[in-house]
């Protein structure tokens, strides 16, 4: 994770920072339901979930613009027949890294973190793909003459 772009500005312990909030605000929560909280309490609650979703808001922000990356690299990459998945992790690891940072073992650890929705991962690229050659097709270009099949991010569909 430290190696996506601005991750290390956002501390050393910022997850294990998340997930102390978030227990700690669930057992003042648990309390309150149970006996209430006293006036004191009911602060220290509200600080701590303001905290809890600043830092989570980080986090989130920091995968966005990881997330931007992609059609960066996807832009660059010449393969549209294969899935992402395979042009990052067989075909051009190295653009990938150099475009995002990541090598094929972070993206790996992000993919069983479930960092990626599949679904959501299959219509981003296919949309990707579409507005890129529409947007070729206007200026007069085919990008890639021939091609029968778009790759998406774990499978592949006919093009038309």
């Amino acid at each position: 994770m430290e190696r996506i772009e601005g991750w290390r500005a956002l501390g050393d312990n910022i997850i294990e920072t998340i997930i102390n909030k978030s227990e700690k605000v669930k057992g003042l929560k648990g309390k309150a339901k149970e006996e209430g909280l006293t006036p004191p309490e009911k602060k220290e609650l509200s600080a701590e979930e303001k905290e809890y979703k600043s830092k989570r808001k980080q986090i989130q922000e920091k995968l966005i613009k990881f997330a931007t990356r992609i059609p960066a690299f996807m832009y660059l990459t010449d393969f549209r027949e294969n899935t992402l998945q395979d042009v990052i992790t067989k075909l051009e690891p190295e653009l990938f890294r150099t475009v995002t940072g990541l090598t094929v073992e972070d993206f790996h650890l992000l993919v069983q973190l479930r960092v990626f929705n599949t679904e959501q991962m299959n219509q981003a690229v296919f949309a990707f793909r579409r507005y890129e050659d529409a947007s070729l097709r206007y200026t007069g270009l085919e990008s890639h003459p021939g091609l029968t099949h778009y790759g998406l991010y774990d499978t592949v569909v006919a093009r038309e």
